[in-house]
């Protein structure tokens, strides 16, 4: 859903030019595919894949492996000893990023029609495992000049930090920018920040409000 707001009383919906357009990556671009990453390390607990990411996301150092305050051969070493698995660091890297399906759920040639009329950029939390693994694998990349993580930056959404920094490297104010993540709360702070926002539920209700928002051919 899109939510734009009117500064200007008229109750336009291109209350302001849209200049950048920036996207989350983690089930907007690219699927999260938990069974398939995580089966294998929950094995010797007898956990299920989503155990196992419900106890990754719960885990106390969670935060600072996302924000890049632990490097990855030290992750490395903290879960296989959670989860009692012999996994090396370079099978521990490809279970690990065997969670982002190589397929993307958007194509490219939506970025390529939008950097037509913007500049785009990512905006993820993520790890320095999986920013490697989407550098070096995902060929969308190529069209996001931009791409702010949060292992890079310290900060992970939904601090005003990662957002504004976004802005910054983009050289826009914020109501001149559209924001999309399937995440509400995530959407809601770019929002407060003064961002137009969409809550990503697939790819063609986005197609419809880029389309309702000027942004792609009638």
């Amino acid at each position: 859903m899109m939510d734009i707001p009117d500064t200007t009383g008229a109750g336009s919906r291109h209350a302001h030019a849209i200049r950048a357009i920036i996207f989350d990556i983690g089930r907007v671009i690219v699927r999260v595919n938990i069974s398939r990453a995580f089966g294998s390390l929950g094995t010797p607990l007898h956990l299920s894949p989503q155990e196992v990411w419900s106890a990754l996301e719960k885990d106390p150092l969670w935060r600072d492996w996302q924000e890049g305050r632990i490097e990855p051969h030290a992750w490395h070493q903290h879960i296989t000893a959670r989860f009692h698995s012999t996994l090396d660091f370079a099978n521990f890297c490809d279970t690990w990023n065997r969670a982002l399906d190589p397929e993307p759920i958007l194509k490219e040639d939506l970025f390529v029609k939008l950097a037509d009329r913007a500049r785009l950029a990512l905006i993820s939390n993520t790890d320095p495992i999986h920013v490697a693994h989407m550098e070096r694998d995902f060929t969308f990349m190529k069209h996001f000049p931009v791409r702010v993580y949060s292992c890079v930056i310290g900060a992970t959404k939904p601090s005003a930090k990662i957002y504004r920094r976004a802005l910054s490297e983009l050289g826009v104010a914020a109501p001149e920018t559209l924001y999309i993540d399937d995440v509400e709360p995530f959407v809601e702070a770019a929002r407060q920040l003064g961002m137009i926002g969409i809550h990503f539920t697939g790819p063609a209700p986005l197609d419809a409000e880029l389309r309702a928002l000027g942004l792609l051919g009638a």
